[in-house]
Protein backbone atom coordinates (compact mmCIF):
# COMPACT_ATOMS: atom_id res chain seq x y z
CA UNK A 1 0.00 0.00 0.00
CA UNK A 2 1.31 3.51 -1.02
CA UNK A 3 1.81 6.07 1.30
CA UNK A 4 0.94 9.54 0.54
CA UNK A 5 3.20 12.00 1.07
CA UNK A 6 2.94 15.05 3.26
CA UNK A 7 3.75 17.33 1.51
CA UNK A 8 2.37 20.75 -0.04
CA UNK A 9 0.19 21.13 -2.91
CA UNK A 10 -2.35 23.83 -4.06
CA UNK A 11 -6.23 23.31 -4.06
CA UNK A 12 -8.85 25.75 -5.26
CA UNK A 13 -6.49 28.91 -3.78
CA UNK A 14 -5.72 27.35 -0.80
CA UNK A 15 -2.39 25.43 0.16
CA UNK A 16 -2.22 22.24 2.20
CA UNK A 17 -0.83 18.93 2.81
CA UNK A 18 -1.05 16.63 0.27
CA UNK A 19 -2.54 14.26 2.48
CA UNK A 20 -5.62 16.64 3.48
CA UNK A 21 -6.55 18.02 0.18
CA UNK A 22 -9.94 17.37 -0.97
CA UNK A 23 -11.99 17.41 -3.86
CA UNK A 24 -16.21 17.22 -4.48
CA UNK A 25 -17.65 13.76 -5.81
CA UNK A 26 -19.55 15.33 -8.33
CA UNK A 27 -16.33 17.10 -9.74
CA UNK A 28 -16.30 16.73 -13.30
CA UNK A 29 -12.68 15.69 -13.44
CA UNK A 30 -13.97 12.78 -11.31
CA UNK A 31 -17.05 11.80 -12.82
CA UNK A 32 -16.22 12.16 -16.69
CA UNK A 33 -11.99 12.78 -16.73
CA UNK A 34 -13.47 16.44 -17.93
CA UNK A 35 -10.10 18.12 -17.25
CA UNK A 36 -6.50 18.55 -19.00
CA UNK A 37 -3.02 18.50 -17.24
CA UNK A 38 0.67 19.56 -16.82
CA UNK A 39 4.11 18.16 -15.86
CA UNK A 40 6.76 20.69 -15.95
CA UNK A 41 10.52 19.06 -14.96
CA UNK A 42 12.26 21.34 -12.48
CA UNK A 43 16.09 21.79 -12.20
CA UNK A 44 18.02 22.75 -9.86
CA UNK A 45 15.19 24.56 -8.62
CA UNK A 46 13.90 26.07 -11.51
CA UNK A 47 11.09 25.33 -14.37
CA UNK A 48 12.56 24.20 -17.14
CA UNK A 49 10.07 25.52 -20.44
CA UNK A 50 7.65 27.37 -18.45
CA UNK A 51 6.29 29.14 -21.22
CA UNK A 52 5.79 26.56 -23.12
CA UNK A 53 4.32 24.24 -21.03
CA UNK A 54 2.03 27.22 -20.50
CA UNK A 55 1.13 27.68 -23.93
CA UNK A 56 0.45 24.43 -24.21
CA UNK A 57 -1.35 24.12 -21.23
CA UNK A 58 -3.84 27.29 -22.79
CA UNK A 59 -4.18 25.42 -25.92
CA UNK A 60 -5.73 21.78 -24.10
CA UNK A 61 -8.21 24.44 -22.29
CA UNK A 62 -9.20 26.35 -25.52
CA UNK A 63 -9.87 22.84 -26.78
CA UNK A 64 -12.14 22.02 -24.20
CA UNK A 65 -14.09 25.58 -23.69
CA UNK A 66 -12.69 25.94 -20.10
CA UNK A 67 -11.25 29.76 -18.99
CA UNK A 68 -7.62 29.47 -17.91
CA UNK A 69 -8.55 30.16 -14.37
CA UNK A 70 -4.65 31.89 -13.91
CA UNK A 71 -2.66 34.59 -15.48
CA UNK A 72 0.79 33.44 -16.74
CA UNK A 73 2.32 35.17 -13.43
CA UNK A 74 -0.06 33.61 -11.18
CA UNK A 75 0.70 29.84 -12.48
CA UNK A 76 4.53 30.95 -11.90
CA UNK A 77 4.29 31.93 -8.31
CA UNK A 78 2.28 28.93 -7.01
CA UNK A 79 4.57 26.28 -9.08
CA UNK A 80 7.30 28.13 -7.25
CA UNK A 81 5.85 28.14 -3.83
CA UNK A 82 5.37 23.93 -4.11
CA UNK A 83 9.07 24.36 -5.73
CA UNK A 84 10.41 26.06 -2.18
CA UNK A 85 8.55 24.22 -0.14
CA UNK A 86 9.61 20.56 -1.32
CA UNK A 87 12.88 21.76 -1.47
CA UNK A 88 12.97 22.66 2.13
CA UNK A 89 11.15 18.94 3.17
CA UNK A 90 13.44 17.11 0.87
CA UNK A 91 16.16 19.02 -0.35
CA UNK A 92 15.95 17.70 -3.64
CA UNK A 93 16.22 20.54 -6.53
CA UNK A 94 15.15 18.44 -9.44
CA UNK A 95 11.34 18.01 -8.91
CA UNK A 96 7.91 17.61 -10.76
CA UNK A 97 5.24 20.33 -10.92
CA UNK A 98 1.65 18.56 -11.67
CA UNK A 99 -0.94 20.78 -12.80
CA UNK A 100 -4.62 19.77 -12.92
CA UNK A 101 -7.42 21.88 -14.18
CA UNK A 102 -10.82 20.43 -14.71
CA UNK A 103 -13.96 22.06 -15.76
CA UNK A 104 -15.30 21.74 -12.00
CA UNK A 105 -18.39 20.59 -10.02
CA UNK A 106 -21.74 20.70 -11.23
CA UNK A 107 -24.48 17.71 -11.20
CA UNK A 108 -23.60 15.11 -13.19
CA UNK A 109 -24.49 15.99 -17.03
CA UNK A 110 -22.70 15.36 -20.22
CA UNK A 111 -23.45 19.20 -21.59
CA UNK A 112 -20.78 21.29 -20.61
CA UNK A 113 -22.36 23.17 -17.70
CA UNK A 114 -22.10 27.12 -17.91
CA UNK A 115 -20.50 29.57 -15.26
CA UNK A 116 -19.26 26.86 -13.21
CA UNK A 117 -15.61 27.50 -11.68
CA UNK A 118 -12.61 25.26 -12.97
CA UNK A 119 -10.44 23.12 -10.20
CA UNK A 120 -7.30 23.80 -10.27
CA UNK A 121 -4.79 21.17 -8.51
CA UNK A 122 -1.01 21.46 -8.23
CA UNK A 123 1.53 19.66 -6.00
CA UNK A 124 4.96 18.97 -6.60
CA UNK A 125 7.13 15.55 -6.50
CA UNK A 126 10.64 14.71 -6.68
CA UNK A 127 11.86 13.92 -9.88
CA UNK A 128 13.12 10.31 -10.84
CA UNK A 129 15.66 10.71 -13.61
CA UNK A 130 16.40 7.75 -16.48
CA UNK A 131 18.90 5.75 -14.50
CA UNK A 132 22.60 5.39 -15.13
CA UNK A 133 22.16 2.12 -16.55
CA UNK A 134 18.92 3.35 -18.94
CA UNK A 135 21.33 5.43 -20.18
CA UNK A 136 24.08 3.66 -21.02
CA UNK A 137 22.28 0.61 -21.62
CA UNK A 138 19.12 1.81 -23.44
CA UNK A 139 15.49 0.51 -23.08
CA UNK A 140 12.88 -1.89 -24.10
CA UNK A 141 9.93 -1.03 -25.53
CA UNK A 142 7.16 -2.98 -27.34
CA UNK A 143 4.66 -2.55 -30.27
CA UNK A 144 0.68 -2.18 -30.35
CA UNK A 145 -2.18 -0.67 -32.48
CA UNK A 146 -3.05 2.83 -30.70
CA UNK A 147 -6.29 2.28 -29.79
CA UNK A 148 -7.25 5.21 -27.56
CA UNK A 149 -9.50 7.91 -28.72
CA UNK A 150 -9.02 10.37 -31.58
CA UNK A 151 -7.59 13.66 -29.62
CA UNK A 152 -4.39 13.31 -28.78
CA UNK A 153 -3.38 16.48 -29.26
CA UNK A 154 -5.37 17.56 -25.76
CA UNK A 155 -3.28 16.78 -22.55
CA UNK A 156 -6.35 15.41 -21.21
CA UNK A 157 -7.00 13.44 -17.55
CA UNK A 158 -8.61 11.04 -19.38
CA UNK A 159 -6.01 8.49 -19.79
CA UNK A 160 -7.85 5.35 -19.64
CA UNK A 161 -6.23 4.31 -23.52
CA UNK A 162 -2.77 5.67 -22.49
CA UNK A 163 -3.00 3.44 -18.66
CA UNK A 164 -3.64 0.13 -20.53
CA UNK A 165 -1.01 0.84 -23.56
CA UNK A 166 1.33 1.12 -20.24
CA UNK A 167 0.46 -1.92 -18.74
CA UNK A 168 0.71 -3.97 -21.83
CA UNK A 169 4.68 -2.74 -21.35
CA UNK A 170 4.72 -3.33 -18.07
CA UNK A 171 3.61 -6.92 -18.56
CA UNK A 172 6.34 -7.48 -20.53
CA UNK A 173 8.88 -6.14 -18.63
CA UNK A 174 9.22 -3.20 -20.86
CA UNK A 175 9.63 0.83 -20.54
CA UNK A 176 6.99 1.89 -23.29
CA UNK A 177 4.60 0.87 -25.36
CA UNK A 178 5.05 2.46 -29.26
CA UNK A 179 1.85 2.92 -31.21
CA UNK A 180 0.65 2.58 -34.43
CA UNK A 181 -2.46 3.77 -36.36
CA UNK A 182 -3.09 2.58 -39.89
CA UNK A 183 0.60 1.15 -40.28
CA UNK A 184 1.88 5.07 -39.43
CA UNK A 185 3.66 5.86 -36.03
CA UNK A 186 1.93 8.35 -33.73
CA UNK A 187 3.46 8.26 -30.29
CA UNK A 188 4.06 5.84 -27.01
CA UNK A 189 1.61 5.31 -23.74
CA UNK A 190 3.08 8.60 -22.20
CA UNK A 191 6.29 9.78 -24.60
CA UNK A 192 6.83 11.23 -27.74
CA UNK A 193 8.82 8.60 -29.98
CA UNK A 194 11.58 9.99 -32.76
CA UNK A 195 13.36 7.47 -35.11
CA UNK A 196 17.25 8.33 -36.19
CA UNK A 197 17.24 7.32 -40.28
CA UNK A 198 20.67 8.09 -41.34
CA UNK A 199 21.70 10.65 -39.29
CA UNK A 200 18.20 12.32 -39.50
CA UNK A 201 15.78 12.73 -36.47
CA UNK A 202 12.51 12.03 -37.92
CA UNK A 203 8.79 12.08 -36.24
CA UNK A 204 5.25 11.97 -37.16
CA UNK A 205 3.68 15.21 -38.18
CA UNK A 206 1.70 17.04 -35.71
CA UNK A 207 -1.88 16.20 -35.74
CA UNK A 208 -5.18 15.02 -33.60
CA UNK A 209 -3.70 11.87 -33.11
CA UNK A 210 -0.48 12.96 -31.36
CA UNK A 211 0.14 15.16 -28.10
CA UNK A 212 2.25 18.01 -29.39
CA UNK A 213 5.26 17.16 -26.39
CA UNK A 214 7.17 20.03 -25.06
CA UNK A 215 10.10 18.43 -26.65
CA UNK A 216 8.87 18.50 -30.16
CA UNK A 217 9.84 21.99 -30.47
CA UNK A 218 13.28 21.62 -28.26
CA UNK A 219 14.47 18.23 -30.12
CA UNK A 220 14.01 20.47 -33.24
CA UNK A 221 16.28 23.16 -31.48
CA UNK A 222 18.53 21.05 -30.09
CA UNK A 223 19.41 19.25 -33.80
CA UNK A 224 19.58 22.19 -35.19
CA UNK A 225 22.05 23.66 -32.68
CA UNK A 226 24.32 20.08 -33.05
CA UNK A 227 23.82 20.35 -36.83
CA UNK A 228 21.45 16.93 -37.12
CA UNK A 229 18.91 17.17 -39.75
CA UNK A 230 15.06 16.95 -38.36
CA UNK A 231 12.20 16.20 -40.21
CA UNK A 232 8.24 15.58 -39.58
CA UNK A 233 6.65 13.50 -41.76
CA UNK A 234 4.11 10.20 -41.83
CA UNK A 235 6.47 7.15 -40.80
CA UNK A 236 5.51 3.86 -41.53
CA UNK A 237 5.54 0.75 -39.00
CA UNK A 238 8.23 -0.87 -40.99
CA UNK A 239 10.85 2.31 -41.24
CA UNK A 240 10.69 2.11 -37.30
CA UNK A 241 11.46 -1.10 -37.24
CA UNK A 242 14.20 -1.08 -39.67
CA UNK A 243 15.45 2.63 -37.87
CA UNK A 244 19.56 2.87 -37.41
CA UNK A 245 17.73 4.34 -33.78
CA UNK A 246 14.55 5.06 -32.09
CA UNK A 247 14.62 7.45 -29.04
CA UNK A 248 12.20 8.38 -26.59
CA UNK A 249 11.05 12.32 -25.09
CA UNK A 250 9.32 13.48 -22.05
CA UNK A 251 9.31 15.57 -19.37
CA UNK A 252 10.41 12.67 -17.20
CA UNK A 253 12.43 10.62 -19.54
CA UNK A 254 14.26 13.67 -21.23
CA UNK A 255 15.67 11.44 -24.49
CA UNK A 256 16.20 8.00 -23.95
CA UNK A 257 17.44 5.14 -26.55
CA UNK A 258 15.20 2.23 -27.36
CA UNK A 259 17.59 -0.32 -28.06
CA UNK A 260 14.95 -3.29 -28.22
CA UNK A 261 11.51 -3.33 -29.55
CA UNK A 262 9.68 -5.91 -29.81
CA UNK A 263 12.12 -8.46 -28.72
CA UNK A 264 14.44 -7.30 -31.43
CA UNK A 265 17.65 -5.39 -31.39
CA UNK A 266 17.41 -1.51 -32.61
CA UNK A 267 19.99 -0.38 -35.30
CA UNK A 268 22.43 -1.89 -37.96
CA UNK A 269 26.18 -3.34 -37.50
CA UNK A 270 28.74 -2.15 -34.52
CA UNK A 271 25.79 -0.25 -32.96
CA UNK A 272 22.65 -2.79 -33.25
CA UNK A 273 21.12 -2.86 -29.59
CA UNK A 274 22.96 0.06 -28.09
CA UNK A 275 22.57 4.17 -27.96
CA UNK A 276 23.27 5.40 -31.18
CA UNK A 277 25.76 8.33 -32.11
CA UNK A 278 22.46 10.84 -32.33
CA UNK A 279 21.10 10.30 -29.55
CA UNK A 280 24.63 10.97 -27.23
CA UNK A 281 24.80 14.08 -29.28
CA UNK A 282 21.02 15.17 -28.33
CA UNK A 283 21.51 13.87 -24.40
CA UNK A 284 24.53 16.45 -24.12
CA UNK A 285 22.50 19.46 -25.45
CA UNK A 286 19.61 18.11 -23.20
CA UNK A 287 21.99 18.43 -20.28
CA UNK A 288 23.27 21.73 -21.41
CA UNK A 289 19.90 23.34 -22.49
CA UNK A 290 18.12 23.14 -18.99
CA UNK A 291 20.24 25.58 -17.58
CA UNK A 292 19.39 27.81 -20.50
CA UNK A 293 16.03 27.37 -20.34
CA UNK A 294 15.05 27.39 -17.05
CA UNK A 295 13.08 30.36 -14.75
Amino acid sequence: MQTIPDSLCYLNGEYSSLREAKVSVLDRGFIFGDGVYEVIPVYAGKLFRFDEHMARLNRSLGKLRITNPHSGDEWLERCRKLIHALTQQTQAVDQIVYIQVTRGVALRDHVMPRDIAPTVFMMASVMKPPSPEQRHVGVACITARDFRWERGDIKSISLLGNVLARQLSADHGALETVMFRAGFLTEASGSNVWVVHEGAVLGPPKSEHVLEGIRYELIRELCEETGIAFNLRPIPEAEVMAADEVLLSSATKEILPVTTLDGHAVGHGAMRGKPGPVYARLHQAYQAAKAVYSI
